[in-house]
């Protein structure tokens, strides 16, 4: 009776730390894939020559997927064969298709920027055509921006250089100084 007892205190105790680490492992894995396109895109860039996209898409996991949607909805890495953000063409191909997050992931991007976009050395092309290129992303969920015991963020901000490199941080100061100046929000 004792053993069930302590079992039932250890499993009471546990779970809700449980459910905590699920959750920032979902957004850890979120802001990881973003991460990656990131290198795929610019890596690519270098190896191919030529200018690649990265961009939000609403229909990511379809043949004739383009840059339209939010973030949320999924993105795509695609030959920009002629550096105008729109895929079209069977020569624009997917290098990369991201679906739609999970449901509880959400993200806030600065200036509703859709898009990343390396010229054929690799740097970031900036902002074309007088639209924004993705600058900052913070990767979060429902808890919004939660500060745990140690000063991190249950949410994760992802800074975008313009040479296109990127960088992250849980700094729940930096964090939520990020999200004031971001259209939408987490949580």
């Amino acid at each position: 009776m004792i053993t069930v007892l302590i079992v039932g205190l250890v499993v009471a105790l546990g779970l809700p730390k449980l459910g905590t680490v699920s959750r920032d492992n979902r957004v850890t894995v979120a802001a990881s894939d973003l991460q990656n396109a990131f290198k795929l895109a610019r890596s690519e860039a270098i190896r191919a020559r030529n200018t690649i996209t990265l961009c939000a898409s609403d229909n990511a996991m379809v043949e004739d997927a383009d840059c339209r949607g939010s973030w949320d909805d999924g993105y795509i890495v695609f030959n920009d064969i002629d550096g105008n953000l729109v895929r079209a063409g069977d020569e624009e191909t997917l290098i990369q298709v991201q679906p739609e997050l999970a449901e509880s992931i959400r993200l806030a991007v600065e200036n509703n920027a859709r898009y990343f976009s390396f010229s054929a050395n690799g740097t970031g092309r900036g902002d074309v055509d007088g639209r924004h290129a993705v600058s900052r992303i913070i990767v979060c969920d429902a808890r919004g921006l939660d500060e745990t015991s140690q000063g991190k963020s249950s949410g994760e901000l992802l800074v975008v250089t313009p040479l296109g490199y990127m960088t992250s941080t849980r700094d729940h100061d930096i964090v939520s100084g990020a999200l004031r100046h971001m259209k939408g929000g987490c949580g």
